[in-house]
């Protein structure tokens, strides 16, 4: 049975529905940030038309791939060869992730407009995903934004290791907002704040939001990438569009994990995500059915089920 035929879910206004924003968009990290961890490579034409599907649910933003170096994430050995069979569908954009220089120059030979890269609030992920500190890594992505945007690329930051680290443990807010406040100053048009883990709360999450707001940082500027490893990440969405953040990293059928934190599960799923829009009655412009069915369709190539609860109570 599928939304439109249960009707669902209601539309119910919310006292606090001023607080929320009209629109959210959804920034689908599914076709990079989903299938990274997988440990069988998925074949490229499976990439291919998942990336179609995607765009053609309604999605405007699908994060694409990474040309991180082979030895480091195998599932993303292929980024060349899946840009090159793109067809890009008007009006999406395809970011991909670029870890250095020399991703860069594979980034620009592949005619790619949207680029993030990917640091981290503390010292001890920094060196595990990064071989550098957590002073040194800015020093290496400074020169790579200042030429992405001399080039006229769009520039996000991930920020990860924001609420909590496996090694550290808690990261103190300050320490966030510092290392957020370089990615912005450096260049970066947008700063996505990971809870690579999913340890964070809704209480945290405002924290983190507040001293952000109070560093001058606009909630405009920033996004949101929860993990579910608790189940909190929809409850830390919730908390994150109550403080006017309106852009939410999601995967379709919550596909994910990081490869350099083995604690960190799968991602939000998209799916859960749209559910929860739909609800509150925040414009999205996803079709949640062929959303479901692209998740559906995916999970028979991966050969396990999906972990999203929507794909799996309509699917």
């Amino acid at each position: 049975m599928s939304a439109p035929e249960l009707g669902l879910p209601m539309r119910v206004p919310s006292p606090e529905a001023a607080a929320l924003p009209e629109a959210v968009t959804i920034w689908e990290v599914g076709p990079r940030d989903g299938l990274q961890n997988e440990q069988g490579v998925v074949p490229v034409e499976v990439k291919l038309e998942f990336l179609h599907r995607l765009g053609a649910a309604g999605l405007r933003i699908v994060e694409t791939t990474s040309f991180v170096r082979p030895e480091w994430v195998p599932q993303l050995a292929d980024a060349a060869e899946v840009l090159a069979g793109l067809n890009p569908r008007e009006g999406v954009r395809y970011p991909v992730l670029v870890p250095n220089a020399r991703g860069l120059d594979r980034a620009l030979e592949a005619g790619v407009t949207d680029i993030a890269i990917f640091a981290a609030a503390t010292e001890s992920f920094t060196r595990r995903n990064l071989n550098r500190g957590l002073d040194e890594q800015f020093a290496m992505f400074e020169p790579v934004v200042r030429r992405a945007v001399d080039e006229g690329l769009a520039v996000r930051g991930y920020l990860s290791m924001v609420f909590g680290d496996p090694w550290e443990g808690p990261v103190p807010v300050e320490q966030v907002v510092s290392a957020g406040r370089r990615l912005l100053e450096m260049g970066c048009a947008q700063l996505s704040l990971g809870d690579t883990i999913g340890v964070a709360t809704p209480g945290h999450v405002e924290s983190v939001l507040r001293a952000f707001a109070a560093a001058g940082v606009p909630s405009s500027q920033l996004a949101v990438h929860f993990h579910d490893t608790y189940g909190q990440a929809l409850a830390n969405t919730c908390a994150a569009l109550r403080h006017g953040v309106s852009t939410v990293d999601s995967s379709a059928g919550g596909l994910g994990g990081c490869p350099y934190a083995k604690s960190a599960t799968g991602n939000l799923a998209t799916e859960d995500l749209v559910w929860m829009l739909d609800g509150l009655g925040i414009e999205h412009g996803v079709d949640l059915t062929a959303l479901v069915a692209t998740s559906a369709w995916l999970a028979e190539q991966l050969g396990r089920p999906s972990p999203s609860r929507v794909v799996k109570a309509l699917s």
